[in-house]
């Protein structure tokens, strides 16, 4: 019988679709047991896993929450040990994204934007701390370039990854020597699922593509080999982001 007690274990939040389920898979390629959360995508969660356990077995299991719900946010890191009794790496990656122009903005549109992209990694580090530390290991943040540059409509995002842009840096601190705490920041890898692809979104694609020196979007798998390396292999960097853009942030 197979040991798996040694095998290390990554925990992704938002795994189940687009740059989390490839993570998921990028981890997995690498020897890595996976833990998926997921909160409205159960079904894709449960296909990828089921994906992954045919490639390994026992190797992939998946825990559901609704990270605006302060409970089940405060259980989800005991959810995510029993899994397997370890969590060697957090990679907070769960995020809402949608337009919050300032006429309109809700202090519900705030709350959901700042708990999926800042409140649950910041509990989620609190909870898995002590496990992460057993092994020294690592979180890994995904923020945004646009933290810096500003987006226009969209505040509350752009604020909610800076907020987990200064949690990257403040629990490098708090956590070093045995956790490293770093993040990536991604540019434009997947346009948004709400464009309509109409005459102006096609502009607007254009538009960026124009500005970034590579001159094409990324894929999710260079995001997924840049938290890899975070992760696994940059063992001497905490508290550092590096941006996976293509070189728009140049401009």
């Amino acid at each position: 019988m197979t040991d798996h007690s040694q095998q290390a274990v990554v925990f992704i939040t938002g795994g189940a679709r687009r740059i989390g389920a490839e993570i998921a898979a990028t981890f997995h390629e690498a020897g890595y047991r996976v833990i998926i959360h997921c909160h409205r995508s159960r079904h894709e969660a449960d296909a990828l896993a089921a994906r992954l356990n045919d490639l390994r077995s026992q190797s992939c299991s998946v825990v559901s929450a609704d990270l605006n719900d302060e409970q089940a946010l405060m259980t989800l890191g005991e959810a995510a040990l029993a899994c397997f009794k370890r969590v060697d790496v957090l990679v907070n990656n769960a995020s809402s994204f949608y337009a919050t122009p300032l006429s309109s903005l809700t202090q519900t549109q705030w709350l959901d934007l700042m708990n999926s992209n800042a409140r649950g990694g910041l509990f989620l580090a609190q909870q898995l701390a002590p496990a992460l530390s057993v092994n020294d290991g690592s979180i890994v943040n995904l923020t945004d370039i646009n933290v810096n540059r500003g987006m226009a409509g969209f505040s509350t995002y752009t604020m909610a990854k800076a907020a987990l842009g200064g949690m990257t840096r403040s629990l490098a601190r708090e956590l070093a020597p045995n956790v490293r705490v770093n993040a990536v920041s991604p540019g434009a890898i997947l346009w948004p699922e709400h464009d309509d692809n109409d005459a102006t979104q096609d502009a607007e694609h254009a538009r960026i593509l124009a500005g970034i020196p590579l001159g094409r979007l990324g894929t999710p798998a260079d995001i997924a080999r840049t938290v890899l390396f975070l992760a696994r292999d940059a063992t001497y960097l905490t508290g550092q982001t590096i941006r996976v853009d293509g070189g728009r942030a140049l401009g």
